[in-house]
């Protein structure tokens, strides 16, 4: 990294981290002005999970409200988690761009790829949920529905709005940052703090973490603990070949 030789640089850069960040915060709050607009929308798009799975049932099946506030601030909810989404990316091209004028070339070929991959693996997680985790854990839940008979009340959901938007919500960015594993396990190998060869010796204790992991940040079922632990034990072991692949090319270089 270059060196600071003005004396009133750090002022300078103080305004222009400001700049930046209030640019920032422009940008998410107007992406959440136009998503409150949208809210509706985006929240039947969020709903479509539990449509698809319930499709052969749809007319006697509703979503509840129980408060009367309760759908404006879930739309706000909406809103809020849409505008974080899509203001992340820039929020992270504000700061590379705050940070680049003090980089050499080296450094910003080094950075460019995980300020490209972050979000990337933040949809793909994202993508995940929506496609495969919901569906399975909605038909998993469904299923302990009872009819009911002569001598017993039948049990179905009725799902709440705000609840149901939580759920998905909290498994979006449980999977997103839980996603975010290459990156960090790459950035510690470059600075050295771990290698390929340790990650190697430390996947039975790894395994052990991740499903720990799982447990806590997902509902309490098989289907999204699983759904979250594998795909993590996969780019986990998809980290011991970048990070192979970066200490090949960087001995190389040597």
């Amino acid at each position: 990294m270059k060196q600071m030789t003005n004396p009133n640089s750090f002022a300078s850069h103080f305004v222009e981290l400001r700049s930046r960040l209030l640019k920032s915060i422009v940008f998410i709050l107007i992406i959440f002005i136009l998503s409150y607009t949208f809210a509706e929308q985006i929240y039947n798009f969020l709903v479509e999970p539990y449509a698809n799975a319930v499709r052969d049932d749809l007319n006697s099946r509703r979503l509840i409200f129980t408060a009367l506030h309760e759908t404006f601030i879930t739309y706000l909810k909406v809103a809020f988690f849409t505008a974080i989404f899509l203001g992340s990316p820039i929020l992270l091209i504000q700061i590379y761009k705050f940070i680049a004028p003090g980089l050499y070339k080296n450094e910003k070929r080094a950075i460019l790829p995980y300020l490209v991959s972050t979000p990337i693996l933040f949809l793909l997680g994202g993508v995940l949920v929506y496609y495969l985790v919901m569906p399975l854990a909605i038909k998993f839940f469904l299923s302990f529905e009872t009819i009911g008979s002569n001598s017993s009340l039948p049990i179905q959901l009725e799902a709440k709005v705000n609840e149901y938007l939580s759920l998905i919500m909290r498994l979006i960015f449980a999977f997103g940052i839980s996603f975010q594993l290459p990156i960090l396990l790459n950035l510690l190998a470059r600075i050295g703090v771990v290698n390929s060869r340790y990650l190697k010796s430390r996947r039975r204790y790894v395994i052990v973490i991740i499903f720990t992991v799982a447990a806590i940040l997902t509902p309490p079922d098989p289907i999204t603990q699983i759904g979250l632990a594998i795909p993590l034990l996969l780019l986990y072991e998809l980290s011991i070949i970048t990070v192979r692949f970066t200490e090949k090319k960087k001995t190389e270089n040597e």
